[in-house]
């Protein structure tokens, strides 16, 4: 025999409980479940893995001792009401729990059929001198919790003898029989299916507040590029972009690049006008736009190319070569998908106006009737 805890208890709502199910399936089943199908009201196994236990102090300390024994103890006739259970934990931990408090103790059991002895001492004195209890006088009831490993059968109540006592028992027996495994499966199905729905119904509000209070396309979900950036300056831009269709999206696309070459005066570099008709044209870029790292070296060696600091497009920090934020646009209008290519050449464009770009985005809805 191990005794595992001797001492007080701190007890709340006159209850406390033997925990053994793993964190993520320690479903709360509430009394009435713990306790349905019983003809005992002290002890409440119906759930698998869980026992609840029922104190008549309501709240306060209370005497107990859990044992665990190898076989069947005698029965200790001084204690006055006595119930028994089946249980058998559900996992390798078995803890006693108070009421909204971490464990008291662990009972260290077997994952195996267990039979639990509970008993109480003097539950009618603990209700009536419960006041007295709670201005700090000693705990008038006492209870001993014991376990045994035993095959499984129904609950018994061994002994009664408290008034308290019987008031539960009588008030298990009117319970009505609890669910089958199978009403228990389909309960926990529903219960997931539920958490799944508003889960979803949760990632769908947060994605709609992320895109400016509605939820994007799947294109715009799919499109990559900056459209990250573009969403943060202009949500309401970003949808209506989306929503006028390949051919506008394409227009858009070389519209904006145009923008952001006049913007930094790249328009009428030599090598450049060629590029931008070529874009015009839908053909392919030419020499040295045939390839990225090309177009950026012929750009950093010719002295030509103007060279005019614009501050970032949220206006904090300052020195930014406007002509390398306009290069990419032409790059960007050249995507092959016409949605990307809009947004990625806006996003450069307005990296090119800077804190300015709002007189941009204003000059994109007006010509192209944008809401």
């Amino acid at each position: 025999m191990r005794t595992v805890y001797s001492g007080e208890l701190r007890v709340a709502y006159g209850q406390f409980y033997v925990e053994s199910r793993p964190d993520g399936e320690a479903e709360s089943v509430g009394l009435p479940g713990s306790f349905a199908g019983q003809v005992g009201g002290l002890c409440g196994a119906a759930v698998p893995g869980h026992l609840f236990l029922i104190t008549s102090l309501h709240t306060g300390e209370v005497g107990l001792t859990v044992e665990v024994h190898d076989t069947a103890p005698p029965l200790d006739d001084s204690w006055e009401d006595v119930v028994e259970a089946a249980f058998r934990p559900a996992s390798g931990s078995t803890v006693v729990m108070p009421w909204a408090d971490g464990p008291l103790v662990s009972l260290d059991l077997p994952v195996t059929d267990h039979r639990v002895r509970y008993c109480g001492r003097d539950m009618d004195r603990a209700r009536e001198e419960e006041l007295a209890i709670l201005s700090g006088e000693a705990a008038a009831d006492q209870y001993l919790l014991q376990f045994w490993p035993a095959a499984p059968r129904p609950d018994e109540i061994v002994k009664r003898t408290a008034g308290a006592a019987e008031y539960w028992h009588q008030w298990a027996r009117a319970l009505p029989p609890p669910p089958s495994p199978e009403e228990r499966a389909e309960a926990r199905r529903l219960r997931a299916e539920e958490q799944a729905r508003a889960e979803e119904a949760e990632q769908r509000r947060l994605e709609a507040l992320e895109w400016g209070g509605r939820l994007p396309s799947q294109a715009l979900r799919d499109v990559g590029g900056n459209v990250a950036g573009l969403r943060a300056l202009d949500c309401d831009l970003l949808h209506a972009v989306d929503a006028a269709g390949p051919a506008a999206q394409r227009s858009i696309a070389r519209w904006a690049a145009h923008r952001a070459y006049t913007e930094a005066g790249l328009n009428g570099v030599e090598w450049i006008a060629p590029a931008l008709e070529a874009m015009d044209r839908g053909h392919e870029l030419p020499a040295p736009f045939d390839e990225l790292r090309h177009g950026w070296d012929r750009f950093f060696a010719d002295p030509a190319i103007p060279h005019t600091l614009v501050d970032s497009i949220d206006g904090i920090r300052g020195g930014f070569l406007k002509q390398a934020m306009a290069m990419p646009a032409l790059f960007d209008a050249m995507e092959p998908v016409p949605l990307r290519a809009a947004l990625d050449a806006l996003y450069a464009a307005a990296a090119t106006y800077g804190s300015d770009h709002p007189r941009l985005f204003d000059e994109v809805r007006r010509r192209f009737r944008l809401p």
